[in-house]
């Protein structure tokens, strides 16, 4: 049936299996759907859906500590393998692949400047390197692999910078929201005038972003400087 597909999922040697609608389970896998009943055709788990065998309550409980049905198979849909047309298996390389390119970003810099690598940067030397994005698996679980094949074609480094940041008054309250949300606080002194001084570790790759955030909150009047 075309409207019908299989996610499948394996623990310690034991394989379960759902059905599930290939349009909306893809969606839900990219994170743009939440409902998992749009997704479900049923929420029956098989060993084999082909020849329709049925796991027994006590391996469904050694392996997802549950007997719901429900929060079953949405712990197959969210871990399990979709198995995906030719055009879905693009669609979701592509998204991968953007989050990684994001990630790689945000993340590493070129050691030369310490600067981030434009997005577009990345993206060609992953297709120059025809490194290949896995779409079911997650960013973490493959970036650490994709970042050593890169390293060939462009130069990357994961490092952190401590920034000395000073904020006045009347925007250090919104400033030092901003300033938690985006590194960790190693130092904070409130001054007397109500001015924020502060020290904040951040990915090397994260600078610009920073700067253009407090520059936007606080109209410029912030001052960052890198410590060395």
């Amino acid at each position: 049936m075309a409207d019908v597909t299989v996610v499948r999922y394996s623990f310690e040697g034991e394989k379960f299996e759902i059905l599930v609608k290939p349009d909306p389970a893809l969606e839900y896998k990219l994170g743009k759907k939440k409902d998992v009943s749009a997704v479900l055709v049923s929420d029956d788990i098989y060993t084999d859906s082909g020849k329709g065998t049925k796991p027994s309550s006590e391996k469904l409980l050694k392996a997802f500590k549950t007997e719901d049905l429900t929060e079953i198979a949405q712990k197959i849909l969210e871990k399990g393998d979709l198995n995906l047309t030719t055009d879905q298996r693009r669609k979701m390389v592509e998204e991968k692949k953007k989050q990684i390119v994001e990630y790689i970003a945000k993340t590493y810099v070129d050691p030369r400047n310490h600067l981030p690598h434009p997005p577009l940067r990345i993206e060609q030397a992953i297709k120059d390197g025809r490194v290949s994005v896995d779409p079911q698996k997650s960013v973490n679980e493959q970036v650490k692999d994709i970042v050593e094949k890169l390293r060939s074609i462009i130069p990357l480094k994961s490092e952190n910078l401590s920034l000395e940041i000073l904020v006045p008054a009347q925007y250090a309250s919104q400033s030092y929201a901003v300033l938690k949300s985006v590194g960790s606080l190693k130092k904070e002194e409130w001054q007397n005038n109500g001015s924020l001084k502060a020290i904040l570790e951040i990915p090397a790759a994260a600078r610009p972003n920073v700067i253009d955030r407090l520059g936007s909150i606080t109209k410029g009047s912030a001052t960052v400087e890198v410590m060395k």
